[in-house]
């Protein structure tokens, strides 16, 4: 089973080289912190459940869990009700080849 990070790695290295020189970002809020470095990043505007990708150009955000599963939670539902209820496109991938799917079918 490949770790979210190892899918997130591949599909954005197979998005740079599809629709180059559309730009997609990671969101950095995952992962383990110092207490310090967390309460610094909250003040910076750091908010937990943000999408991990976004594609700017396209107002698409894009959430990656791994292919065999991983779930939603309620701040990340938070977040992706919002964007839509906003105007941005919202996916939840599970997986580097179903975020390519759900890309492809977008386009």
């Amino acid at each position: 089973m490949k770790s979210e990070h190892i899918e997130q790695r591949e599909f954005v290295s197979w998005f740079r080289k599809t629709y180059d020189p559309v730009r997609i970002l990671a969101i950095p809020n995952g992962g383990a912190r110092s207490r310090s470095v967390g309460a610094k990043l909250k003040v910076e505007g750091v908010s937990p459940g943000v999408p991990d990708l976004y594609i700017p150009e396209w107002r698409m955000w894009v959430e990656m869990k791994t292919a065999d599963g991983g779930k939603v939670s309620t701040v990340q539902r938070s977040w992706l009700d919002y964007l839509v209820s906003i105007g941005d496109c919202v996916i939840v991938a599970h997986g580097c080849e179903d975020a390519r799917r759900k890309i492809l079918e977008s386009d």
